[in-house]
């Protein structure tokens, strides 16, 4: 945040043209009272800056369809900010305690990010938004969710852990699920295999006596990310247990010199590689697929069953996913399949009144998967059996989510049809 405290006079120049503008990491409080000359602009990012409010102008902007100023210092919003085209917008890691009723107007909105704030309410209006398909509200301060949340058709990615009705969730589910405790000493660490919002994957040796095991160690940041905090994601992947199609746990770090905490996993084969990329700008919340990828039948069922039975495997440990896509499945090329990044983890009571209503949510998440794996399945067996799959597919996307398949119900069905 050492840039420029003032916007650049010079992007008017542009005001014919400009579509999307980065003015993320500055000190900006403020965008001139003339933003709206930038007639064209549709993504605007001006996150980890010093706005103590959401800019009114943005809300004259006439095509401005994307906003994210995460990691501002933005106390309250006003209405008038938001552009009548509004579809993604993103307000994470802020100091925000109250939303204004016009964010219900918006009925273009699709994607919106709310993690790491001080909500513990959204308006009734978003009632109705009717295109709301992914929701982030964790590490904020919600007792509840809104009963009215679980209408919206196509709300399928919803994330609340770190909220205070989830802390006896997780804390519990974690306590039920130990694992062992593995000393950094006995950790040696190697290359970077990869890294994202919440830590650094490293390909390591757990020094076990003589032996040298190949694993690999996930360290996790402190900070809040879009989807939440790095250490509900470590509890869920606790928690998860194991599952043929989960990586597993062998254990949790401890004694790491600057108290960084982490996870010691298996080191997944080289083989596998993520499903598809995930969303773009203009997919917003659908996956991006590379050109030509296409599924046998038999590929498409090992990745829809495997995931199905580990999804269900959650929701029996009062877990939901929260981000279920084929960029966070790992693909063998062939039948197996992994489920991995719990970022979006969230914890519920199994036995709870909205416990249903949370799976099934999920399950609609699975039926983008199924629609992205039937749009590309080559040699299916029979007319019957893409039939099958094709109306299985559907009764996921019911808009009354109450009729929706659980994600036991799914597996049950897709391995009848693997047999």
């Amino acid at each position: 945040q050492g840039g420029p405290s003032e916007s650049p006079r010079e992007i008017f120049a542009l005001a014919e043209s400009l579509e999307v503008l980065n003015l993320t990491g500055n000190a900006l409080s403020e965008l001139p009272s003339d933003f709206a000359r930038l007639s064209r602009l549709r993504i605007l990012f001006c996150s980890e800056n010093q706005f103590t409010h959401l800019p009114e102008v943005l809300g004259k902007c006439p095509q401005l369809d994307m906003v994210g100023f995460k990691n501002n210092r933005i106390p309250q919003v006003s209405g008038a900010a938001f552009a009548a085209r509004l579809r993604w917008l993103i307000l994470s890691d802020n100091e925000i305690s109250e939303l204004p009723t016009e964010l219900g107007q918006r009925p273009r909105l699709q994607k919106l990010m709310l993690a790491g704030n001080r909500l513990s309410a959204l308006p009734d209006s978003m009632a109705a938004c009717q295109q709301l398909e992914l929701l982030r509200i964790a590490s904020n301060r919600f007792a509840q969710l809104p009963d009215w949340l679980f209408t919206l058709p196509p709300l399928s990615w919803l994330a609340f852990a770190g909220n205070p009705m989830a802390q006896d969730s997780e804390e519990s589910a974690v306590s039920a699920h130990p694992v062992p405790d593995i000393d950094w000493a006995n950790l040696q660490l190697h290359e970077v295999l990869g890294q994202g919002a919440s830590g650094v994957i490293h390909r390591a040796s757990w020094i076990d006596g003589a032996t040298h095991r190949p694993v690999a160690v996930k360290l996790f940041k402190g900070h809040i990310t879009s989807d939440g905090s790095p250490l509900s994601e470590m509890d869920a992947c606790i928690a998860a247990g194991t599952h043929a199609n989960l990586i597993p746990v062998r254990g949790r770090v401890v004694g790491h010199p600057q108290g960084t905490p982490g996870l010691v996993l298996d080191l997944i084969d080289a083989a596998y590689r993520n499903l598809a990329g995930p969303p773009s700008f203009e997919s917003c919340t659908r996956d991006v697929y590379a050109g030509g990828t296409s599924f046998g039948w038999r590929s498409l069922l090992g990745i829809a069953q495997g995931m199905a039975s580990a999804l269900a495997q959650l929701h029996r440990r009062g877990i939901v996913h929260g981000d279920f896509y084929a960029h966070n499945i790992l693909w063998d090329g062939a039948h197996d399949a992994l489920l991995g990044d719990f970022g979006a983890a969230s914890f519920f009571v199994p036995e709870s009144d909205q416990a249903l209503a949370l799976q099934r949510i999920e399950a609609r998440a699975f039926g983008c998967l199924m629609e992205e794996l039937l749009d590309r399945c080559e040699g299916m067996p029979s007319q019957r059996e893409r039939e099958a799959l094709a109306q299985l597919q559907a009764r996921c996307f019911d808009r009354d989510p109450r009729q929706r398949p659980e994600l036991s119900q799914i597996a049950s069905e897709l391995a009848a049809l693997a047999h």
